[in-house]
C-alpha cells in the first residue's frame, strides 16, 4: 500500500487494491485504514414532498459521505445508499430517523455492508 501525502487535502487517504480495482481509501490520523462501510436505508412515512431528499443530501455532504438518495415509486418512502466512515454513517442514520421539519418518519430499515468506493459525491437521483 502506498500512502498519499502532499495532496493539499485535509482528508488522509491510502491507495489500495480492492476487488480488482485501485482506489483511494480513507485512513485515520495514524495512517491505519478507517472503519468504512455502506449504509442502505429505506425511510417510510411522509417523506416525499417535504424536501427530505435535499435534507439527506446536505446532511450526507456535511458528514463527508458519498452515495445517493431517491424517492421510491410507492410515494411513501425513499432510498438512501451512503458510504463513508462508520461514525458519520451512524450520524446520518440518526438524522434519517428524525427527518426535516414537515416530515413524519414512521420507520427506517437499515442494512450494513462493505464499502465499495463506487460513489464520488452524494447526489439526489430521480
Amino acid at each position: 500500500m502506498l500512502g498519499v501525502t502532499g495532496s493539499g487535502h485535509s482528508d488522509r487517504t491510502r491507495l489500495g487494491y480492492d476487488r480488482g480495482n485501485w482506489r483511494m481509501t480513507p485512513t485515520d490520523r495514524t495512517g491505519q485504514m478507517a472503519d468504512t462501510a455502506r449504509l442502505s436505508a429505506t425511510v417510510y412515512g411522509r417523506v416525499q414532498g417535504v424536501f427530505f431528499r435535499y435534507f439527506v443530501r446536505d446532511s450526507a455532504r456535511e458528514l463527508g459521505l458519498r452515495g445517493y438518495v431517491r424517492n421510491l415509486a410507492s410515494g411513501d418512502a425513499l432510498e438512501v445508499q451512503a458510504e463513508g466512515e462508520k461514525p458519520q454513517l451512524d450520524s446520518l442514520l440518526k438524522q434519517l430517523k428524525a427527518g426535516p421539519s414537515g416530515a413524519r418518519v414512521e420507520s427506517v430499515q437499515a442494512e450494513w455492508s462493505d464499502h465499495s468506493g463506487q460513489f464520488t459525491d452524494f447526489t439526489i437521483t430521480y
